[in-house]
């Protein structure tokens, strides 16, 4: 599908918040996506994923993710200073934050004639785990976690104990939880916590591991990306939306 741009800035508790949206051109109304980014924000790579997304009949919405720690429009670079700015802001942000951003997204969507009002959500690296850290809130129908880090870790911040990993209980939607196992961000030992955790809680999801590194998806920086592969988990999360969006 034909897809358009735009974006607007939504108000939040904790402040403004830039958000970008991805739409089908033609007339109608379509399930939506939140798309997480990596600690980088809105990168070139992030929008193109977007836009792959929104072309297959979705309205992707891509947050500033640390848009409390950042001018609007800020975009990191990928390299040494955007990282450890990045990793600075991910440490500096409660999950109760992302929490009350998720509420302004949905909120948002509701009121939007474009939209049919179900929403998902999806994600790279920290945006992985946002994308699961959404899936606690209830509706939220489904989430696609690509190399999730953090969740294992239990090393963001939580302002009330509030940990993803503890909240996963929470989650009625579905989730594809997706890594490349060549990642040193989340070692054999930490998906391994993951995943039995969500055996535990009686998580409805999908595990699929495959033989990539970390941010195999991402199209710059070719030592990590696999385009093959990162077509096949494209179509994978495709199916899992109008699937679970459609009905």
């Amino acid at each position: 599908m034909i897809i358009q741009t735009e974006f607007v800035d939504l108000p939040t508790p904790t402040g403004s918040m830039r958000t970008y949206i991805y739409r089908p051109q033609a007339e109608g109304s379509y399930p939506a996506i939140i798309y997480y980014s990596e600690i980088f924000q809105q990168t070139a790579p992030i929008a193109r994923s977007a836009a792959l997304m929104a072309g297959h009949g979705f309205v992707v919405l891509v947050p500033e993710v640390f848009h409390e720690l950042n001018p609007i429009g800020t975009v990191l670079g990928y390299d040494d200073e955007g990282k450890d700015k990045g990793n600075a802001d991910k440490f500096a942000k409660p999950l109760e934050s992302h929490d009350s951003d998720v509420v302004a997204m949905y909120d948002f969507l509701q009121q939007q004639a474009y939209c049919t009002g179900k929403v998902g959500a999806m994600g790279v690296c920290i945006g992985g785990h946002l994308a699961y850290r959404a899936a606690i809130n209830p509706n939220i129908l489904s989430a696609v976690c690509l190399y999730a880090t953090d969740i294992h870790s239990n090393t963001l911040p939580s302002e009330d104990n509030g940990d993803s990993l503890t909240r996963t209980k929470e989650i009625q939607g579905e989730l594809m939880m997706i890594w490349g196992k060549q990642d040193p961000h989340v070692p054999d030992a930490g998906r391994f916590l993951v995943h039995q955790n969500l055996l535990d809680s009686k998580v409805k999801f999908t595990w699929h591991e495959f033989n990539a590194a970390h941010a195999f998806m991402r199209d710059e920086g070719l030592d990590r990306f696999d385009p093959e592969l990162a077509l096949t988990v494209y179509k994978m999360a495709v199916d899992l939306f109008r699937r679970t969006l459609l009905a």
